[in-house]
């Protein structure tokens, strides 16, 4: 039987042969994901459902490619669809707090910020000119006259009556005073005050009585001054009126047919008046000649802020963000210092990345997304009410930072969130809400099944990167190897790993060799040496190990039997890199009914699987030797200089061989080393990381020195799954070491012993001196002495 189990050559490796496949110079692909047809369909009906909620989540484990995958795919589509509308923020007149925001058509955005700044120009080279003109200071005089002559009218009424009385009128500008008049002569001051009292008396009362007369004739001089001040400003707005239509008038046809715009240029338009009085005036200009600080103040008025300007030829956008905060994910507005004060206004708000993937597709990292805190409440809220708001997520905190509330934004994105499957169950479970929003699972397998299709886009994907990259050309040796390794990586000689980005990181690597090497292209010996260097330089811990079991620091042995050992296979993974590397597991057996008492388990070091795999032992003992008596055994097993936790049940077959060989005191080879998990009838199951486990235990031997006797034992289920490396197929060739594939635990102990494990008879029985023959006499023996002790103890307790 052994040699039937031993495994062929061909069976321990999968040899790929290209022979028949093309190998373009400038291969072109289309826009499908390598092997991911499950995922394609629903990213291709996700982007094509434009009802809410549909957006999607792409799953998958990291080093799949998703991302590039998805942006690729879904640049392919956007370019194929409109460019949606641009939007901009602009003065709100009656509320600076409350800016208003415009939609135009794409590419639109620039130009018409480009026009208002052209208004701005026109409007400075315009005014104050157009109220130095000859027309407006004809008019504007006019109106000063008629306003002058009533006032010189009223006061030469007044000054008829005071030369009645012997008193004389005096202007001084605006003020007016009367003096006493005496001989055809008015008096100074000292010169009245030599007049006698009496004199002087009925002055003063002249005085009083036309400073009445004045006080009455001139009762209606305010409303003559609003009436002048009235014409003037009416004559103004005429003339501003008149110097502005024509600059209107051009931008008002070029944009007739956006609303939004319209509206926005009649506001403007309707506050030019104000400004321009305030600011443009002749007396009220700044420096003059400097336009400077007058072309900011109407900038800060009237230029809009262009949020967001789509191209027209660029189709939907497609935008990835790196950093989803919350300010870059729906905008920001930023603040200036002014004199120690904080201020802003509409020009300081900015966009955020939905704004930018409106009316297209914004993809997101689903984990980042969870990171940051109010963001995925936000993106929530965006998404159900179909518009984005600026806003200070902080508010709610009481830290209120935000002077301005933009107008909102009308919302209409795909959003595409890529994570990883724990992130997907764990939204399903905690949100009650995100299978509305994200009703398209993307589900991207983490393995390719390899077909001739699927191969011919691997070498098409392969050469095409190498090109893009800058790299040698790839010949085809290279890219067997490529596929080879690919297929190691998914533990499958039929399939490829779907981590698709560590073939392309190889050719990066294998490069480098290549260029060292002044080769013109890169082959096969240029793939293995990137592989090789990779495992150097991630072999530390697994050299350490090495060197402690060749020292003996960790017991390990490969010759010789011995009983209640034996050595299993195991799996380590630091950091990013795993290797395998062999385990003593040891196992004693006596009299009692403890049962099989897992030490890992009662150190707290055993998770739960590995903790089911050893109750298993007692289901297999129990069906297999204890159907004509009680089962009841006292039984140890551990696995040896084990310090850190152990799961699993990888280690199922090694225990439960170990345990037999104890129970019936048969020696176990130590050059063999074991791995597979089972169920309670001794069905070997397959399990994970054949490659490696073997090659760890192969490394021992060959340090030690191969002597034909080394083996490694795997579940049968695991054959598809060999992709050893060539030094282990090298020494199975030579007959130096053996690996065997076994169906069942009977199988397994007579590799492990050289003895039968015999077969049960018509009459129930087993072979006398067989493997099963004495572990039911064992376990018969130790199940009566048990008996006898609950009899004795039953006796002394009457």
């Amino acid at each position: 039987m052994p040699n039937t189990l031993k495994l062929p050559l061909e069976s321990l490796k999968l040899k790929i042969d290209l022979t028949g496949f093309e190998f373009p110079e400038a291969p072109k692909l289309e826009g499908t994901i390598l092997g991911q047809s499950r995922a394609q369909s629903a990213l291709e009906f996700g982007v094509a459902m434009s009802n809410p909620g549909y957006n999607i989540f792409v799953m998958g484990e990291p080093g799949l490619g998703r991302l590039s995958m998805i942006t690729h795919h879904l640049n392919t589509i956007a370019q194929t669809l409109p460019a949606p509308p641009s939007y901009a923020y602009v003065n709100n007149f009656d509320n600076p707090r409350e800016p208003v925001s415009i939609e135009l058509p794409a590419e639109h955005g620039q130009a018409l910020s480009k026009d208002i700044e052209k208004l701005i120009d026109n409007l400075l080279a315009t005014f104050p000119a157009a109220f130095e003109s000859p027309t407006y200071q004809q008019k504007k005089g006019a109106i000063e006259r008629h306003f002058n002559q009533r006032y010189n009218n009223a006061l030469d009424l007044v000054e008829k009556k005071a030369q009645s009385l012997n008193t004389a009128l005096f202007r001084e500008g605006e003020s007016i005073s009367f003096s006493p008049i005496r001989d055809n002569k008015t008096l100074d001051e000292d010169q009245f005050t030599q007049l006698p009292l009496p004199e002087r008396d009925i002055f003063h009362k002249h005085v009083e009585e036309l400073e009445e007369y004045l006080g009455n004739v001139l009762l209606e001089l305010p409303q003559w001054r609003r009436a002048m001040v009235e014409k003037i400003r009416q004559l103004d707005n005429d003339t501003i009126s008149l110097a502005i239509d024509p600059l209107f008038s051009e931008l008002n046809d070029s944009y007739q047919n956006i609303d939004d715009v319209i509206t926005f240029l009649s506001e403007i338009k309707k506050n030019l008046s104000q400004t321009i009085t305030d600011y443009l005036m002749p007396s009220r200009t700044l420096e003059p000649g400097d336009n400077t600080a007058k072309r900011l103040m109407l900038t800060e008025l009237y230029a809009p802020n262009i949020l967001v300007d789509n191209n027209q030829e660029s189709g939907a956008p497609v935008i990835y963000e790196p950093h989803p905060i919350y300010q870059n994910l729906f905008g920001r507005i930023e603040y200036v210092s002014d004199q120690g004060t904080l201020v802003t206004n509409y020009r300081k708000i900015c966009a955020g990345s939905l704004h930018k993937a409106n009316g297209g597709y914004l993809i997101l990292d689903a984990e980042k997304l969870l990171t940051y805190p109010f963001v995925w409440e936000g993106l929530k809220r965006a998404l159900q009410s179909g518009r984005v708001e600026i806003e200070s997520p902080y508010s709610e905190l009481g830290i209120n930072t935000i002077t301005l509330k933009p107008e909102v934004i009308p919302l209409n994105v795909k959003v595409i969130l890529v994570g990883s499957r724990d992130i997907y169950y764990l939204l399903e479970e905690m949100d009650s809400e995100f299978n509305e929003m994200f009703r398209i699972l993307a589900d991207f397998d983490s393995y390719i099944t390899r077909t001739d299709e699927s191969m011919q886009r691997f070498i098409l994907l392969m050469i095409k990167q190498a090109a893009d990259s800058g790299a040698k050309p790839l010949t085809r040796a290279a890219i067997e190897g490529l596929i080879e390794h690919s297929c190691r990586l998914s533990e499958h000689q039929h399939h490829f790993s779907a981590r698709i980005n560590n073939s392309l990181e190889i050719i990066g690597e294998a490069n480098l060799f290549c260029k060292q090497a002044n080769n013109d292209q890169i082959d096969r010996l240029h793939i293995e040496q990137a592989l090789a260097a990779r495992e150097h330089r991630n072999g530390r811990m697994s050299q350490i190990i090495l060197e402690e079991m060749l020292d003996d620091t960790i017991l390990i042995d490969t010759e010789g039997e011995a009983i209640g050992k034996i050595n299993g296979l195991s799996v380590l993974e630091v950091g990013g890199s795993s290797f395998g590397a062999p385990v003593r597991i040891t196992a004693t057996v006596y009299p009692g009914s403890r049962g099989i008492v897992d030490i890992e388990r009662e150190a707290e070091l055993g998770q739960a699987i590995h903790s089911k795999g050893v109750m298993i032992l007692t289901g297999y003992l129990g069906h297999s030797y204890a159907q004509q008596f009680p089962l009841a055994i006292s039984a140890s097993i551990a696995v040896e200089q084990s310090y850190g936790y152990i799961d699993g049940d990888s280690a199922a077959l090694a225990e439960l061989c170990c345990l037999i060989s104890a129970l019936t005191r048969t020696p176990i080879k130590q050059s063999f080393a074991i791995t597979g998990s089972i169920n309670q009838y001794g069905e070997v199951q397959a399990i994970g990381g054949a490659n490696e486990k073997i090659e760890g235990f192969f490394r021992l031997c060959q340090a030690r020195g191969l002597n034909g006797q080394h083996a490694a034992i795997i579940p049968a289920a695991n054959k598809r799954n060999l992709m050893l490396k060539q030094e282990v197929i090298d020494a199975v060739a030579q007959g130096l070491f053996a690996i065997y594939a076994v169906s069942n635990v009977d199988e397994t102990l007579e590799l492990l012993t050289g003895q039968l494990a015999g077969a049960v008879n018509s009459e129930g029985l087993y072979p006398e001196n067989s493997i099963n023959y004495k572990a039911i006499s064992r376990l018969k023996e130790i199940s009566d002495m048990t008996e006898d002790n609950d009899d004795k103890e039953e006796g002394e307790g009457v």
